[in-house]
């Protein structure tokens, strides 16, 4: 009998003999049992309140890096595995955890990738007596099999898909750990807070029960492409990365993620339950490779955007379903190209403006939504003020820039390309995206891409723009269909205070600005989840604060009298959505994919 097994074995005895053993009692000696069997690993034996809200018992990790091995789930001695394998706990773990063992201290089984892959058994054990039975070809087997368990550690990640695979992953669990925090009122202030100002200011009804789903992956998206974004800017600083230090590392020029990631991950954050998994993203991306990772961003000979492959990739593993709820689809980038390039013509030829989409003229306008005195002075804004209302990733306003990029590049025109960027071209595009992994992912290509990381070494120092403090880019987290007013709040905090300036500048460009071009590519799903009340009385001519509009259900005045009508399609709401948009400036270009 090897010394660590028993050990294990005499303390369980010991335990049970007590009398009043539970599943917590045993777990001190399964974690050293584990840390004598493997070498350089550290098991993290979770706080019952973690375990409580849906987190596994154990984290095995390497101590050197803490990358993660696998996880643990540990039940009651003589508690049925095969009861409990049918959970849909177990079939969480099993999906979203690649290396897994389940046990009851006595028998334990091993599963890789969702699949059982050994099981094993130390003995039997008489909780009446305390005795255990155990012969040395049955300890033999437990050692092999944990052997193997901690042996099937992950290795450092230099691809894309790997890396968004494994993120992924441990973002689901995340979500779901928020998700039965929620069920078993256990919600932190940094939950609540947070729920109720985004219910004030982006999603009005997302404190209703069946928005926790909503909210969760939201909040967990936020954590994960907070760093994400975070150690993607760190990479080019140099130093050690880590959560506390975060914050800081993402661009100033997304403030809403800065602040918001600051806000929820401050003194009290080691004490949620899904802390051990955020600890699990901060090793991944420590030990990644986010050179090698990045190295194809604005490659010309490589057309398929990184960043749009990895969020897809991201998507397809984290929850395949919000692809068909959200209408979130890949657009070709020759389509993309296209759409860009004939609102340049169009503005050029029908609008007269000479410089196309590089346009840098303001004028005068009054607010659509202005009701002050006729005497006060009208603001100004640039003239070409370009929206894509789904951004997405960012790939429509990328080939804006691009296009535009492109005019001073023939026209060698570089030398001004910094002032221009600051005067003309951030003050101009906007962008609207209600899901936060691209929306942060559009922040990271636009500032990439500004900052000349897509360009050959030779043309970056001539076409790089050097951000200043106070740049952002104006792609904002909102519901494009909604119209959410604002609320006035007492003492705001960090957090509601990020947020609530977020949904104010949204609104200033839906309600106020003179946008005159409308383009990208709009979400398609038949059943819609837009089914807020200010869209439909859009669609149905009538907005909820008794406004008459054009209806979509008439023609000519008259119903069109068809049994289905598909006028619910979200694409269908954008489209109105962009017309209406126009119509406030007065004229415009909608340009969007049908």
């Amino acid at each position: 009998m090897s010394e660590p097994i028993k050990t294990y074995l005499s303390q369980l005895q010991q335990n049970l003999r007590a009398g009043n053993a539970t599943e917590h009692t045993h777990r001190a000696a399964l974690q050293t049992l584990l840390q004598a069997l493997g070498k350089g690993i550290q098991a993290t034996n979770e706080p019952r309140h973690r375990t409580d809200c849906g987190a596994p018992d154990m984290a095995i990790l390497r101590t050197r890096g803490h990358l993660a091995i696998g996880h643990l789930e540990a039940k009651d001695i003589g508690v049925s595995l095969g009861d409990v394998q049918k959970t849909n706990q177990l079939k969480r773990y099993r999906k979203y955890l690649p290396n897994l063992i389940l046990t009851d201290y006595i028998h334990f089984r091993w599963y890789v990738n969702g699949e059982q892959w050994g099981e094993a058994s130390v003995g039997t054990a008489d909780p009446a007596t305390g005795r255990i039975r155990s012969s040395p070809a049955q300890q033999e087997q437990v050692v092999k099999l944990l052997g193997a368990f901690l042996e099937q550690g992950p290795q450092p990640i230099n691809k894309p898909r790997a890396l968004a695979e494994r993120l992924a992953r441990l973002t689901h669990m995340i979500r779901d750990i928020v998700v039965q925090a929620h069920a078993a009122g256990q919600v932190s202030p940094i939950l609540h807070d947070l729920r109720q100002v985004l219910a004030d200011n982006l999603i009005p009804d997302l404190l209703n029960d069946e928005r926790t789903a909503q909210f969760a992956d939201l909040y967990a998206q936020t954590l994960t492409y907070g760093l994400f974004a975070a150690r993607a800017h760190q990479a080019h600083v140099g130093g050690r990365f880590n959560l506390h230090e975060a914050a800081r590392e993402i661009p100033r020029t997304n403030p809403l993620l800065r602040q918001l990631f600051n806000a929820i991950t401050g003194p009290d954050f080691d004490d949620e339950p899904y802390a051990g998994f955020v600890s699990e993203i901060v090793a991944v991306l420590q030990n990644t490779a986010i050179e090698e990772i990045l190295e194809d961003f604005g490659r010309a000979q490589v057309r398929q955007d990184p960043i749009l492959h990895f969020y897809e990739t991201f998507l397809a593993t984290y929850d395949p379903e919000v692809r068909e709820r959200r209408g979130v689809y890949y657009t070709p980038e020759p389509v993309v190209r296209y759409i860009v390039r004939s609102v340049d013509h169009l503005l050029k030829t029908q609008f007269k403006i000479t410089d196309g989409l590089a346009d840098r003229e303001t004028i005068t306008y009054k607010p659509a939504h202005e009701h002050g005195h006729p005497d006060l002075q009208l603001p100004t804004a640039h003239r070409t003020l370009i929206l894509d209302p789904a951004a997405g990733t960012g790939t429509f306003l990328y080939e804006v820039v691009e296009t535009i990029r492109e005019t001073f590049r023939r026209k060698r025109r570089g030398g001004i390309w910094n002032d221009y960027v600051h005067d003309h071209l951030l003050p101009r595009i906007f962008g609207f995206e209600l899901l936060m992994a691209p929306y942060a992912m559009a922040h990271l290509k636009l500032g990439m891409q500004l900052a000349g990381q897509d360009l050959p070494p030779a043309e970056q120092n001539l076409l790089r723009y050097g951000f200043e403090t106070d740049d952002r880019l104006q792609v904002y987290l909102t519901n494009t269909l909604e119209q959410v007013e604002q609320h006035t709040q007492a003492a705001l905090g960090p957090m509601q205070r990020a947020i609530s300036e977020e949904a104010r500048q949204a609104r200033r460009v839906k309600r106020e600005l003179p946008i005159l071009v409308v383009l990208g590519n709009p979400p398609y799903s038949g059943i819609s989840s837009n089914q807020g009340e200010w869209i439909d009385g859009l669609l149905k001519g009538t907005l909820p604060d008794g406004t008459s509009t054009a209806s979509y259900y008439h023609v000519d005045g008259k119903p069109l009298g068809e049994r289905k009508l598909w006028l619910q399609d979200d694409y269908v709401k954008f489209i109105r959505w962009a017309q209406w948009r126009l119509e406030q400036t007065g004229q415009g270009i909608p340009r969007l994919v049908e």
